[in-house]
């Protein structure tokens, strides 16, 4: 909102008001002019508020001195603001230091230098000047203010003071703590002694007392006080014995002791012994099912000897997902729990705890797939039925629409199905063990295949060779039979993983035996796939440039319940962002995911995120059985995909809110691009999308983001630069003026000093502090006459610009150096547009001045837009083709050359930018800000550069390539119509792909609800499937209604998510 507009008049009284009462505002230059303003404004109101004017409107109420005050506050603020825009820098880093006052560079009005007694400038008023001043406040200058540190930031320094408080509490702990006088704190007895290390409070009881408290606690930790001091004591000791089979406090008439009248029990407090008694009553239970009735879990079913607590188990499976704490390490911190000193070693029970982890694993897995739940039980389990499946990727049945199928060509991409494929070479196994000593639980129930099928298979190809890569030289490829295998069962995992949200595929996950050989990447994938009837798949691969190569006659040699129908499915091949780099330059086009129709925002580089979850368990894993370590890893990648789904609404808004502002931005800059193209290349823009579209239709056809023309090679562009030498060294030798030289000959001689000027400040620049004699004498000779040239020109401007003598006379008398005489290369011109309203100038000379600035500029960037593509041209040159110290030298000097093109171009840019800036607000000139902007150096880059922090798919062109007239001469350029319509076609890809992110994101989303509800039906399902056999295992199945409830819960919370999301 500006000045001038009527709502902001409107408002004025009561804005400035709000401005009175916040006035605690950091005051910066840029917003100081503002401020003041406002405040005049304010004082204004106020005085004609309280009557002591007769006007409502007229400011001469105020007192004289306040006006006074006011308005030199007001030209104080308004200098500065002038000085430091003035000061910024710039990218000219040899252009000359400018002297010039504010209101000589045009940006302060006359108006406002004088005094201005009894007369407030309204901002409101055309008149007063101050329209010519820029008072928006810069971005550099809209940093948050740095929060104030307060005593709060300081915890740690304030806890220092205390530590002595707390050092002397936990000495108190080891002693009776002031409790050596109290009596027994429940029956009041004259002896206690004992204390729990595990109850609330740190009270004293007499054994009888501790004893009867602890009858539904007898795993707590107990310690006696010996006169001297706390000793280790244990309810086994006081006799305290544990009954089972029937209710708390009821008796046993037929108690079994456990075996030796000691049993062992694993908690998180510590490995116990207790004294425990089983019924064996006629219609008592086994001794098994007396233990799980309690929550621990029995190590054997055979005469258990040792459990472990329900908890116990669950606290590790939970810190094993989270932590990836070993067991071993875990078990050795239960055991130092115990007794930390060592003096009292405990009976060694790592591989009953190691076979109960690994029991609680398998069962966790059943029951949360709802296997307890299944009519004819768990061995009816089948392959895949124990995973955790993405509720975001297109299930036909589940959270497909009926019709899916016979959706429109142009709309057959959103019920794609997006998969990632890798390998992971840290996940080894050692060969250890074997799955006759070590069988198998799952068998290929969750995210494994079935192990016997697919050893037979690979045994049958083990003779089958790996083709070589054509492309760039992939290990994974080239080294897939010579990978060393020595001492190994298996030296990494292959998977299948959803592309989009990286979960695990069922049945997709594969030990490898050497490298990554098609054979075994071929088992992976096809049955993961053989049981969707999805018509598109996307898949990505590292090295899917040649493993796609012979796919179908691959697969025609797996048994038929692998295949696939291969030809009614659609299937494109892509490499994964990162990866694409490394491979050649037409893979770099084929094969990428920003130039494939219907692909949104997808990566591939799922699978590479999830490895970092897995990789800290290869230290165990590679130690284990085969089985075990399948059994383990499945858990683990299951959590994995659970922790996916439970995270998914927050994922899903995260990347919503990413896209919808992304889209906008891309397809603006493609709008932009195309209005800036069509001057020059408006009937090709046409062509150029008739190409790219057959091409997205037809991979066949040629690909429009590769090359066409013949690339540049560093000798080419040697002799570009040498010709440009050549005409630049004709123009600078014969400069001639003549005698009636007319206004326009004289500005354009100047300016072509002003060039002149700054090629010898850069070159005496580029010469340094050690320039050899000859180089010295060159320069002086360029300087001398240049110095001869400006003379000349002088003399003729005096008689167009006769008041220039007297300005260079008093600037020669304010400038701190009196002494020397200015050089040649800093010699002031004075041009009219560095004269601005400092004194008059002819009309003429102005509306001349501001043509030739206004072809300069455009001539700057069509030499900077050449310089660009020159030193892209080089770099690739380079990089591929020259080997060496010699070659790169010579390459890097003709970088060196062409980087001072550049350097040259925007300073040259700039400063006719600077000078159309002043002729703006003199002549009043408009409408070229859109074609000549301000350059920044971020703005001086390449087509294919990036910025920090910027990708393929978030990269926006720099406003130099997108300008009007970029082509200009340039349109017939065989390279540069190539670069125009490379670009023009990733611009199109950009903004494609974000809006189709868009639309693949809200199909997600509607999957994610309709699969939840699904899911939810099969619980209720699951809650009558089974009749049960008693009350108890009725009750123990109600949790599946809860699960079903929560689901529910889970689908409106989603849906009220969505519908904010459309509404913004």
């Amino acid at each position: 909102m500006s000045f001038k507009d009527p709502q902001w008049v409107t408002n004025r009284p009561r804005l400035t008001d709000d401005v009175q009462e916040h006035s605690v505002t950091a005051l910066r230059p840029d917003n100081l002019g503002v401020h003041i303003l406002v405040r005049l404004t304010s004082m204004s109101a106020s005085s004609n508020a309280g009557g002591n004017s007769a006007s409502a409107s007229g400011p001469s109420s105020l007192p004289s001195h306040q006006v006074m005050h006011c308005t030199e506050e007001l030209q104080r603020s308004l200098r500065a603001l002038a000085r430091k825009r003035k000061k910024k820098p710039t990218l000219n880093s040899y252009s000359q230091t400018s002297k010039q006052t504010p209101q000589e560079c045009g940006l302060v009005s006359a108006a406002c230098t004088g005094p201005l007694p009894g007369f407030i400038p309204d901002p409101f008023d055309e008149t007063c000047g101050l329209s010519d001043v820029d008072i928006t406040p810069s971005l550099d200058d809209r940093r948050p203010q740095k929060r104030r540190r307060t005593a709060g930031d300081h915890l740690l320094l304030m806890w220092i003071e205390h530590r002595s408080l707390f050092l002397e509490e936990l000495l108190r702990m080891e002693g009776r703590g002031g409790l050596q006088e109290v009596p027994c704190s429940d029956c009041g007895g004259s002896s206690p002694n004992y204390q729990c290390q595990d109850c609330f409070g740190i009270g004293l009881r007499c054994s009888a007392c501790i004893m009867a408290a602890h009858q539904r606690h007898p795993l707590h930790r107990l310690q006696k006080w010996n006169g001297s001091y706390f000793e280790r004591a244990t309810l086994k000791s006081l006799g305290l014995r544990i009954q089972l089979g029937h209710t708390f406090g009821q008796k046993c008439p037929n108690p079994c002791r456990a075996f030796n009248d000691n049993f062992i029990v694993m908690d998180s407090y510590g490995i116990h012994e207790v004294l425990l008694d089983f019924c064996d009553c006629v219609e008592a239970e086994s001794h098994t099912q007396q233990l799980l009735h309690i929550a621990w879990f029995p190590s054997t079913t055979a005469d258990p000897k040792t459990a472990a607590t329900f908890r116990l188990l669950e606290e590790f499976h939970l810190l094993s997902f989270e932590l990836k704490v070993l067991a071993y390490k875990f078990y050795s911190a239960l055991v130092r729990r115990t007794n930390n000193t060592g003096l009292a070693p405990v009976k060694d029970q790592y591989e009953s705890f190691m076979r109960m982890i690994r029991e609680w694993r398998h069962l966790k897995m059943l029951k949360c797939s709802g296997r307890g739940h299944h009519p004819n039980g768990v061995d009816a389990t089948e392959e895949g039925d124990c995973t955790v499946l993405c509720p975001a990727c297109p299930h036909p049945g589940k959270n497909l629409p009926d019709d899916w199928e016979k959706a429109p060509r142009v709309k057959r991409w959103i019920y794609a199905l997006f998969v990632a494929i890798d390998a992971n070479f840290h996940l080894k196994r050692k060969i250890v063990s074997s799955n006759t000593t070590d069988p198998s639980l799952s068998r290929g129930w969750a995210y494994f295949v079935e192990e016997g099928a697919y050893k037979e298979l690979l045994a049958e190809k083990v003779d089958v060779q790996q083709e070589k890569s054509t492309c760039s030289s992939h290990n994974a490829v080239n080294m897939a039979d010579t990978k060393t295998s020595r001492g190994l069962a298996a030296t990494g995992l292959g998977t299948i993983n959803c592309a989009r949200h990286n979960m695990k595929r069922p049945n997709a996950i594969g030990d490898l035996q050497k490298g990554e050989k098609y054979v075994n990447m071929d088992y992976l994938f096809f049955p993961t796939l053989r049981h969707t009837s999805i018509q598109t798949l996307n898949v990505s691969y590292d090295i899917a440039c040649q493993w796609h190569k012979k796919l179908r006659q691959r697969m025609s040699a797996f048994p038929i319940s692998m295949r696939f129908d291969f030809v009614s499915k659609v299937i494109n091949f892509f490499v994964p962002k990162f990866h694409l780099p490394a491979h050649i330059e037409k893979c770099q086009t084929t094969f990428s995911f920003n130039f494939k129709r219907g692909i949104g925002r997808t990566d591939g580089e799922a699978p590479e995120r999830g490895w970092a979850n897995i990789n800290p368990v290869a230290s165990s894993t590679k130690e284990m059985g085969p089985s075990a370590r399948r059994d383990t890893l499945d858990d683990f990648f299951g959590d994995w995909n659970w922790k996916k789904v439970v995270g998914l609404s927050t994922i899903m808004l995260r990347k919503m809110k990413e896209a919808l502002p992304e889209r906008a931005n891309q397809q603006t800059a493609l709008n932009d691009l195309a209005e800036g193209l069509k001057e020059d290349y408006g009937g090709i823009l046409d062509q150029w999308r008739t190409q790219v579209e057959a091409w997205e239709d037809d991979p066949l056809q040629p690909n429009p983001f590769e090359r066409n023309a013949d690339v540049i090679t560093l000798a080419s562009v040697r002799l570009a630069l040498a010709k440009e030498d050549e005409m630049e060294i004709q123009s600078g030798s014969c400069l001639a003026l003549h005698e009636d030289c007319s206004p326009s000959v004289l500005i354009s001689s100047g300016l072509e000093l002003e060039e002149q000027q700054r090629r010898l400040r850069a070159d005496k620049a580029g010469c340094g502090l050690h320039a050899t004699d000859t180089q010295q004498g060159k320069l002086v000779e360029r300087s001398n006459a240049l110095q001869r040239r400006i003379e000349a020109w002088v003399k003729i401007q005096a008689l167009y610009m006769p008041n220039i003598s007297a300005m260079r006379l008093s600037d020669q008398a304010t400038s701190t150096n009196t002494t020397s005489v200015p050089s040649s290369e800093t010699f002031k011109l004075w041009l009219p547009s560095q004269i601005g309203r400092s004194a008059p100038c002819d009309e003429r000379l102005q509306r001349t001045e501001w043509r030739l600035r206004f072809a300069q500029g455009h001539d700057a960037l069509r030499s900077l837009r050449s310089s660009l593509r020159a030193q892209t041209a080089v770099l690739k040159y380079k990089d591929r083709n020259l080997r060496g110290q010699g070659a790169n030298t010579r390459a890097r000097s003709t970088l060196k050359t062409i980087d001072a093109r550049i350097e040259a171009a925007a300073s040259r840019y700039e400063c006719a930018h600077k000078a159309l800036v002043i002729f703006g607000g003199l002549l009043g000139e408009a409408g070229w800000q859109s074609s000549l902007r301000p350059l920044n150096w971020q703005d001086i880059r390449s087509m294919s550069d990036l910025l920090w922090g910027e990708s393929e798919g978030r990269r926006k062109l720099s406003w130099i390539w997108n300008m009007r007239g970029a082509g200009g001469s340039e349109k017939d350029d065989t390279g540069g119509l190539e670069d125009m319509r490379i670009e023009w076609c990733k611009a199109r890809a950009r903004a494609m792909r974000w809006g189709e992110e868009v639309e693949l994101l809200r199909e997600e989303m509607r999957c994610i609800l309709v699969f939840l509800m699904w899911e939810a039906a099969r619980w209720d399902e699951r809650q009558d499937s089974v009749i049960p056999t008693s009350l108890e295992h009725q009750d123990g199945r109600i949790w599946t209604m809860d699960e079903s409830r929560r689901r529910e819960e889970d689908k409106e919370e989603n849906e009220n998510e969505r519908e904010e999301m459309d509404d913004r």
